[in-house]
Formats: structure tokens, sequence, C-alpha cells
């Protein structure tokens, strides 16, 4: 349980880095508090399609893992990302992703931040 917290929270400081440097990434509340409600919401959201859809998309796309030599993973994390801004609209959420580029470079940067975050914030142990 502690893991899927710190996790949760790792997402969510990594979205709201990315959020910060792109423009075409949007997170809209009429409050500071309904905005940090609204992050950490698609933070889970984001943790859960990254839970459920992104190793069966990674399974179907194994042979261009290999022939690309992993730089697709570019492309599935900003599909992913584009997933979650979709299904935060659904959710009637304020959060947009616009554009895949964006996503590409979201992608990158939430996994950067993500994996530093979890580096620095504790683990289970």
């Amino acid at each position: 349980m502690k893991n899927f917290v710190v996790k949760t929270i790792a997402n969510a400081g990594a979205l709201a880095v990315a959020i910060w440097l792109l423009s075409d990434i949007t997170l809209t509340g009429d409050s500071t508090g309904r905005k940090a409600l609204v992050l950490i919401v698609v933070a889970l959201l984001f943790g859960v399609v990254n839970f459920v859809v992104k190793p069966v998309v990674k399974l179907l796309t194994l042979p261009l893992f290999i022939l690309t030599l992993g730089l697709i993973t570019l492309v599935v994390n900003a599909l992913m990302l584009m997933l979650t801004s979709w299904l935060a609209g659904l959710f009637d959420l304020n959060f947009h992703v616009d554009g895949f580029w964006t996503a590409v470079l979201g992608g990158l940067i939430i996994s950067v931040v993500s994996w530093a975050l979890n580096v620095v914030l504790p683990d289970e142990d």
C-alpha cells in the first residue's frame, strides 16, 4: 500500500512538472485545492492506464521495440498520456493534452521526473 502511495505521489509530481513546462498540457480548476485534487485523480488514472493498458501495448508492439531498439517507448508513453487525457475528459476532469508531439515531449518529461522522484522518495524497505 505504501508503495502505491509513493508511486502516485511520484506520478502527480511528474505530471505537475510536465504541466508547468509545456503550455499545451493544461490542468485547470477554480482553486488551488481543486487543481491539486484533479492532479491526484489524474495521477491515479495515469497509474491505472500504465498498469493495465501499457503492458498489452508493449506486448503487441514487441517487434517494433526490437526494430527501433526501444525508441518506440517514446510513442507508447505519448499514447498512454493521450489516453489519460481522453479518460480525464470522460470523467469531467480538467486535464488536457493538446497534440501528439506535446504528448511525446510530455511523456519524456514524465518518465524522467517520475524516475527521479521514485529514486528520492522512500520505498517499502
